[in-house]
């Protein structure tokens, strides 16, 4: 099904129509050039997605993907280049660099939370590192699928960057041909399945997962702003955020200070009824809300709760005392508007907590302690962590992001994002007029001897 279109633009980067730098900056420049006349569409689609608000939109699609490109285009001229490094001095007039080239063609397998950004910032980081590329959007954001597709078909030709539709059959399909270099963001279930059918191929496989996100608040944290922070890090996009903070292990001491000000937080944002906030968005489809509906039973309710299947609204959530570190709802990822608290007395227990699960994509951590932040820092593992924050550093061009084991591999934002796409080519130039005569045979014992001198 997908072979002609698989065949025709490996005919076309065989012709080495992408490797210019010329070529490159042109293609992203057509990129943001698109998007920009796409804006107000983008903003809609959303909006009848997810009911997700403009400013939201803007902050965390629309305008990281033009810092992105912007970013991209200012530094792909260096690096482009070759990178010299050191060559052992024995070699007698030999140079050694490093170049970055293209794997050839991508596939690139997006999700629906966050459909935009997903899609076109690695597709963006592909391009820059001169590979073609198919995009394969989900097929639950239908309204943002459309409007990828068009930015995608009047920027690119078919043979360069193509746009493929469709659900797990057409996905499935997609995998069973040979791509140079996969690039998948979604569930854990997902990844699974991309990295099986890349392996009997040895296709190289970027993938974007999420995972259980823990908040760690400590007792000398300023519990009003680190409350605010959880809130929003928690309820943007109604929770459906790889990203989000996904539990609160919190010091027992300010356990009822924390859980008080993340009620009043939430009403700041919403209002005391959050189904008529223009601000608060919806759940994706009714498989996701019927999941989640029944997660809240798996604790004690102490703000929110409320839902609605018809427009698919849950309700900010904070569930007190969960039944069971063991529950249905500590052992999978929630991915929507509820938080779970539980108390700790000892950082250690915390520490333990999180270190017993599977390696979460980020960590949060909320503390001035400078020990407690370095003892978090070594005691867990996890893609990033956040200190007195939340979701900073996954939205930063000069750091990499990405998961670690369960929460995914490699790393993309910035100079990540061009290499994720990027083979590194090792290359030793040496000289014809230099010719190390003493490495051949027959040995010599001097020789031999004086090796052993040089290499202990």
């Amino acid at each position: 099904m997908f072979n002609t279109t698989v065949t025709n633009q490996r005919d076309f980067f065989s012709k080495s129509t992408t490797i210019p730098l010329s070529w490159r900056i042109e293609q992203l420049k057509a990129l943001k050039a698109t998007i920009k006349r796409y804006e107000s569409e983008i903003i809609t689609a959303l909006k009848a997605d997810l009911n997700r608000p403009a400013m939201e939109t803007y902050a965390s699609e629309i305008g990281f993907i033009y810092d992105e490109i912007n970013f991209l285009i200012k530094n792909l001229p260096i690096w482009i280049k070759p990178q010299p490094v050191s060559t052992p001095w024995f070699y007698s007039g030999a140079k050694s660099f490093t170049l970055w080239e293209p794997y050839g063609i991508a596939l690139i397998i997006s999700p629906w939370n966050y459909p935009f950004l997903l899609t076109l910032l690695p597709l963006a980081g592909a391009i820059a590192a001169g590979n073609c590329a198919i995009v394969k959007p989900s097929e639950y954001s239908i309204n943002s699928t459309e409007v990828i597709k068009k930015i995608i078909s009047s920027t690119f030709s078919k043979d360069f960057i193509s746009y493929v539709s469709g659900g797990i059959p057409e996905t499935q399909q997609l995998l069973s041909e040979n791509f140079d270099i996969i690039f998948f963001t979604g569930s854990s279930t997902g990844g699974q399945a991309v990295a099986q059918a890349a392996a009997k191929k040895l296709t190289p496989v970027i993938l974007e997962l999420g995972g259980k996100n823990p908040c760690i608040v400590c007792k000398d944290a300023d519990i009003t702003v680190s409350a605010r922070k959880i809130a929003w890090a928690k309820f943007i996009n109604a929770g459906q955020t790889c990203v989000a903070p996904d539990y609160v292990l919190v010091h027992n001491s300010v356990k009822e200070k924390l859980i008080h000000q993340l009620k009043n937080a939430t009403e700041q944002f919403f209002g005391r009824d959050p189904q008529k906030s223009r601000d608060y968005c919806r759940i994706i489809n009714d498989n996701h809300f019927l999941r989640l509906k029944a997660l809240l039973t798996h604790g004690h309710i102490v703000h929110g709760g409320q839902h609605d299947k018809d427009s698919r609204y849950i309700s900010p959530t904070i569930i007190d005392e969960v039944f069971s570190t063991e529950s249905q709802i500590m052992r999978e990822e929630i991915f929507g508007p509820i938080l779970p608290i539980i108390g700790f007395e000892d950082i250690r227990r915390a520490a333990t907590i999180v270190a017993t699960r599977p390696k979460p994509l980020a960590v949060y951590l909320f503390t001035e302690d400078k020990e407690q932040q370095e003892y978090i820092t070594h005691k867990t593992s996890s893609g990033g962590l956040c200190i007195n924050d939340c979701m900073l550093q996954s939205s930063t061009q000069f750091l990499p992001f990405g998961g670690v084991g369960a929460s995914g591999m490699g790393r993309c934002h910035g100079k990540a994002s061009y290499l994720a796409f990027s083979n590194t080519k090792s290359i030793l130039k040496s000289s014809s007029k230099a010719d190390m005569k003493f490495r051949y045979p027959p040995y010599k014992k001097l020789t031999y001897f004086i090796l052993r001198l040089l290499m202990r």
